[in-house]
């Protein structure tokens, strides 16, 4: 019994090291921003506004380099996307890592902790993904 059909064999697009590259960063990133999340001052709840703007402008970023790079493709545009992308998600990591721990001027509930706890982890597979944009486009 085949498992693939006409001999396929299924391959990453990244090789293992990349990989683990960046899961390493991104376990550094999320475990650093946590920590200064616990000990701050800064109140990043108090920035929706600035987290609005930065989510539209990571889309529109993401618009026009995919429009451009359906033409042709532009190594420096993809890894501008992919940084902003990863800047932009680890301070959304932040902002949503004050929510859940409270004690600032916006909060969520106590019992919304799986709501919570849903952003956080898209925060980081995010991070992930983008790190892995980066550092798996040069190996």
């Amino acid at each position: 019994m085949l498992l693939y059909p006409f001999n396929y064999c299924p391959r990453s697009f990244y090789s293992s090291r990349a990989v683990l590259i960046s899961l390493g960063i991104t376990a550094l990133v999320t475990i650093a921003v946590t920590i200064f999340c616990f000990q701050t001052k800064v109140d990043f709840t108090s920035c929706a506004g600035l987290f609005s703007v930065l989510g539209i402008v990571l889309f529109i970023t993401g618009i026009v380099t995919a429009i451009v790079l359906a033409f042709k493709y532009i190594y420096w545009l993809h890894m501008l996307y992919a940084a902003i992308g990863a800047i932009v998600f680890t301070l959304f990591l932040a902002y949503d890592t004050q929510l859940v721990i409270g004690n600032r001027k916006h909060t969520i509930h106590p019992e919304e902790y799986v709501y919570g706890a849903m952003k956080i982890y898209t925060d980081i597979v995010y991070i992930f993904l983008n790190l892995l944009q980066i550092v798996g486009s040069r190996t």
